[in-house]
């Protein structure tokens, strides 16, 4: 007994003793969280989890969950710190481009969000103008390495998707909201961000199953969805006609474009250019 509590001292942890008939040791109340009991999949998976937030998009968040890893290897059992360093040698993290958010931010969204009340930041468009926007927010979403807030806009007066990274001086007024009937959040940010941001928003039928498609079409990039007897429909945007064509053409599958027109023109020109790579001078 004596051997944990001086343990838990050792790690920061205040533990008050009391002699006599009447006494013990009591874990004392301060700015720390107390410990946690972890069984040893639930030890395995934090570890993991912390490993993988250290690559995040959520500034500071990789340095601190580096050091929460570090205090939870220094308290693992041996056989269990060999299984996670097992497993951190045996994986590596594909960091791709993302923009970092302000771990404040998050949380200003966050508390907004559970506590139903507006909030007010400035906002730059695509174009790059800034304004003032007043929302209430719903849910933060987060796709590939961006972050979302769907929220319905004061100003617009309809439900509008914002990236976390464009946002300034974001502040959580005193406005309380009652909270509306809104679409799904995810359904919402993904149909907002695979089409609304676009010059063209394509739509092709796929001649495969919606599960394999959606194994090489990131959520972020585009929504699939079922047609039946072994079709699916991809929806997807882009500003370039041709850089559309030669992505679909890429996934391998037998192909029909719905929307738009001028898609199957830009799919008929990469068609003649790649018969002309194959035809012989």
């Amino acid at each position: 007994m004596r051997r944990d509590v001086e343990r838990l001292r050792a790690l920061g942890y205040p533990v008050h003793a009391a002699p006599g008939v009447g006494g013990g040791y009591q874990l004392g109340a301060g700015t720390r969280l107390p410990p946690l009991l972890l069984d040893d999949e639930e030890a395995i998976a934090t570890a993991v989890s912390l490993r993988l937030a250290s690559g995040g998009t959520v500034a500071g968040a990789g340095e601190a969950a580096l050091r929460a890893l570090a205090k939870l290897d220094q308290v693992m059992p041996p056989r269990l710190r060999a299984e996670v360093r097992a497993v951190h040698g045996a994986t590596e993290t594909l960091v791709g481009p993302g923009v970092e958010i302000d771990a404040e931010l998050l949380v200003t969204l966050a508390r907004a969000c559970r506590d139903a009340v507006r909030v007010r930041f400035r906002y730059a468009a695509r174009g790059g103008d800034e304004r003032e926007r007043t929302v209430e927010p719903v849910r933060m979403v987060t796709t590939g390495r961006r972050w979302y807030l769907m929220a319905w806009d004061t100003d617009r007066d309809d439900w509008r998707t914002f990236r976390l990274d464009r946002m300034r001086e974001a502040t959580a007024t005193t406005w309380r909201f009652r909270p509306r009937e809104h679409p799904d959040p995810v359904a919402y940010v993904q149909q907002s961000v695979t089409g609304a941001p676009y010059r063209y928003v394509a739509r092709v039928r796929l001649h495969a199953p919606p599960a394999r498609v959606r194994e090489l079409v990131p959520p972020q990039v585009g929504r699939v969805e079922d047609d039946g007897d072994g079709w699916c429909v991809l929806v997807a945007g882009g500003d370039d006609l041709d850089w559309l064509a030669v992505h679909v053409a890429r996934l391998g599958f037998e192909a029909q474009i719905l929307d738009p027109p001028e898609l199957r023109e830009a799919a008929t020109r990469l068609a003649h250019r790649i018969a002309a790579m194959a035809t012989p001078d």
